[in-house]
């Protein structure tokens, strides 16, 4: 079974297809400097893009982890993503409040969606 890497670089790639199922590393805002809601529209943006690369789209989400550096932006961040997601078709989700890598990030998604 063949294995695609979208956008590899040196640490890691932007999602990895095999066998049917796209698995997408953990994307974060181009742009850390706007609140959560700007950054989680980013994110999305970014998630579109590889799952359109991949062959698929936010439809065939299978999974969604969401880590937020503070829960009090949960009801901004959801209010993006309730607006994005194809409410059809919701994946599994879960968000957990987690410290990222950069003081200025305040939110990471990572999915998983079929092909």
């Amino acid at each position: 079974m063949a294995i695609t890497r979208i956008e590899p670089g040196k640490r890691l790639s932007g999602a990895v297809v095999h066998d049917g199922i796209v698995y997408l590393a953990g994307q974060v805002a181009d742009n850390p400097k706007g609140d959560i809601a700007a950054q989680t529209q980013d994110v999305l943006r970014k998630i579109d893009g590889l799952l359109a690369k991949a062959g698929t789209d936010k439809s065939k989400l299978l999974s969604a982890q969401i880590f937020i550096t503070d829960m009090r932006n949960f009801a901004a961040m959801n209010q993006v993503w309730d607006a994005w997601m194809d409410a059809a078709n919701p994946p599994a989700r879960a968000t957990v409040q987690a410290k990222l890598a950069s003081p200025d990030l305040l939110v990471e998604i990572m999915a998983v969606a079929a092909k």
